[in-house]
């Protein structure tokens, strides 16, 4: 599902995603469907596929916040001001941590920083299910999970609580089995309890 376009960024894999609403397109993105930790991918209208990111904080935008200009004593009469709209916004931020690759009729996922910059105006859609699966496989059909340190230093100021809510659901998804599963419990239960003992102190 689309969720809106490229605006702004803040680093090289900070990107900074301008939402869509009802007055650019009528199915307009609902709040379940861009939650904290959603992952999305970043393509274009001719299909190319730019990078995969996850949604770490967001901003609404409100002109009429603190408007100390004079207002009106009633409702505008639609006749006199016809052009009078909604100007909030969504603004989702969002980190790359890889891209996705196909080869040979199969997808598989790179994890890290992306090389290429992200242009302006680039679409950003929510991933489905089975793109989030392939991300999680590398070209051998293994899995992987190889941007935890950097989702630790660039997600934001929630990055510990980002990266253990990954972890959850990857351990829920059932992707990983045997040796790869208890290692990424391992790496939840040591986050869970750094995030206890920061907050502690």
């Amino acid at each position: 599902m689309r969720l809106g376009k490229v605006v702004k960024s803040n680093s090289h894999c900070d990107y900074i995603v301008q939402l869509d609403d009802a007055m650019e397109m009528t199915d307009a993105p609902q709040a379940e469907d861009y939650g904290f930790g959603s992952f999305v991918k970043l393509e274009d209208l001719a299909g190319r596929h730019w990078a995969v990111g996850l949604i770490y904080n967001t901003q609404l935008f409100n002109p009429m916040f603190l408007n100390t200009g004079p207002r009106l004593t009633s409702d505008p009469d639609p006749l006199f001001t016809p052009d009078l709209i909604s100007d909030t916004r969504t603004l989702l931020w969002t980190v790359l941590i890889g891209t996705l690759e196909r080869q040979n009729g199969a997808t598989y996922g790179i994890h890290g920083i992306p090389r290429m910059v992200v242009p302006v105006n680039t679409l950003v859609c929510t991933m489905t299910q089975e793109e989030v699966y392939r991300f999680h496989l590398n070209a051998e059909e293994r899995p992987q999970f190889c941007y935890y340190s950097h989702l630790l230093r660039c997600g934001g100021t929630f990055a510990a609580q980002l990266t253990q809510q990954v972890l959850r659901e990857l351990i829920d998804s059932r992707l990983f089995e045997g040796s790869d599963r208890r290692a990424l419990e391992i790496l939840c239960k040591e986050l869970s309890w750094k995030n206890t003992m920061a907050a502690m102190r």
